[in-house]
């Protein structure tokens, strides 16, 4: 059964993107990354457009590094900047929250397959919501995510595969689930991990380095994206992506890549679900984060619980059934083990609303200026950005 026509419809909300795959997406970047080193098995890069061949490639993802909050903010970054007109403009997938692309870039699927189909989600075999990024509590990674990583694949055909970031990294259950491969280079303050992913790429004739820095999207969370810290951290990373394209081998490419973007919410803008009690009636557990709400119903509940949170909301969100989620191609073909993990109901924000519950999210969290997780443009939208090699491969 459709939504009725109440719902608000994604693609009549100016700068919405609808949920879905006929863009460019973030689960190409690195099958493209990996077929031009001659890694064979991706007939295509997912829509991202052909890299140029190269012997040894990076690829920085810089979290939280949204193409929008580049543009509008481009006097911070004139490395990265004067990338911008060879660069490619992408969608992160949704939900756009790092779990999900984390998933998404690893694996080089969209969420329906590799099945990390948001922040928190609720686990079928043991009916309690668990947190995909942190993975407290969690199931075994490699039963939640089966499918082969792009890291799994290239180095199987003889590629040095390295992955660059901080130490508790190695081994967590986000790593496990969309990131094995290679091997692992603990490294912690930024110059640490420039320096890092130097060495690691030039160590083998053949090489794929992946390089991870989270501090953009810390500080967006903290302060804001709009922020003055928010464009110093900015600067600092522009900087440092300037000394490790000079220091690479002459036969590297660097690709910068981001999992999402971000938007500031006011405090007063906050739905909090303490205070509202009846947008729970008939719901059994809430899973996903303030601007993409999943709800898991009660039995034969879903489409009042649908029909509530509309008129709560009216055209500050797209209350959507799963079904039609799912058939709209919102997470990409869906597995049967993954279909249970998506909430009956999402709830995505459009303006600058979100719901939180302060009688369960630690306080940290509900002190977050910067949020993700919908569906703007200001929050899907990510770059592709390439250094192509200095001498042929």
């Amino acid at each position: 059964m459709s939504d009725p026509a109440t719902s608000v419809d994604p693609a009549a909300v100016p700068g919405v993107e609808p949920p879905g795959y006929a863009r460019a997406s973030l689960a190409g970047v690195l099958p493209a990354v990996a077929t031009s080193l001659g890694v064979t098995g991706y007939a295509d890069g997912g829509l991202v457009a052909a890299l140029p061949p190269a012997r040894r490639a990076v690829v920085v993802l810089v979290d939280g590094l949204g193409e929008r909050l580049l543009r509008r903010r481009g006097g911070h970054a004139p490395f990265l900047r004067s990338l911008l007109p060879t660069g490619q403009s992408l969608v992160c997938g949704y939900p756009s929250t790092t779990a999900t692309s984390m998933g998404s870039f690893g694996t080089g699927l969209p969420p329906g397959s590799h099945g990390l189909v948001g922040y928190e989600v609720l686990d079928p075999g043991t009916d309690a919501v668990f947190n995909e990024l942190s993975w407290t509590d969690g199931p075994d990674p490699r039963s939640w995510q089966p499918e082969p990583t792009v890291f799994e694949r290239a180095a199987a055909q003889g590629v040095g595969v390295a992955r660059i970031g901080p130490a508790y990294f190695d081994g967590s259950g986000l790593t496990n689930a969309a990131l094995r491969g290679g091997r692992f280079v603990a490294a912690g303050p930024l110059d640490a991990r420039i320096a890092a992913t130097a060495d690691a790429v030039a160590a083998t004739r053949r090489s794929l380095v992946y390089l991870y820095w989270g501090d953009v999207d810390t500080v967006g969370h903290v302060h804001g994206c709009t922020s003055f810290e928010w464009g110093e951290e900015v600067e600092r990373v522009d900087a440092a992506l300037r000394r490790l394209a000079a220091l690479v081998p002459d036969d590297t490419a660097i690709h910068v890549t981001a999992d999402h973007g971000m938007v500031e919410v006011p405090f007063d803008r906050r739905i909090d679900l303490a205070h509202e009690a009846g947008l729970l009636d008939g719901v059994a557990s809430v899973g996903g984060e303030p601007r993409a709400v999943q709800l898991y119903c009660r039995p034969g509940a879903a489409e009042d619980v649908a029909a509530v949170w509309r008129a709560r909301l009216g055209a500050s969100a797209t209350v959507t059934r799963r079904a039609t989620a799912v058939g709209q191609g919102w997470f990409g073909p869906v597995h049967d083990r993954v279909l249970p993990r998506i909430g009956d109901v999402l709830v995505n924000l459009l303006d600058d609303t979100a719901v939180v519950d302060s009688s369960k999210m630690r306080p940290e969290l509900l002190v977050l200026r910067g949020l993700h997780g919908s569906v703007t443009e200001d929050e899907v939208a990510i770059p592709l950005l390439s250094v192509p090699p200095r001498a042929g491969s």
